[in-house]
């Protein structure tokens, strides 16, 4: 398993929490796992997928970035 960084962190704002900073899939993973807000949601179970695929050399890493972003879009999370 590659241990993958996506060339733009991106900054997730959650209302419990606070910021984060993703660096790439691994860690996106996690958040999506201990940190969203709901489990549910077509954007989210495609972030999780292609998160596993690129950390497998099934899909690209920025791949992965644009699902993660799409669905912390679909959650009403702050990205930036």
């Amino acid at each position: 398993m590659a241990v993958e960084k996506w060339n733009d962190p991106i900054h997730v704002g959650f209302e419990n929490t606070g910021a984060r900073t993703i660096l790439g899939p691994l860690d996106a993973l996690k958040c999506l796992a201990d940190l969203w807000p709901s489990a549910r949601g077509l954007r989210y179970l495609k972030a999780r997928s292609t998160c596993r695929a690129a950390l497998d050399g099934r899909k690209t890493v920025e791949e992965a970035r644009a699902e993660f972003v799409a669905a912390a879009e679909e959650a009403k999370l702050k990205v930036h």
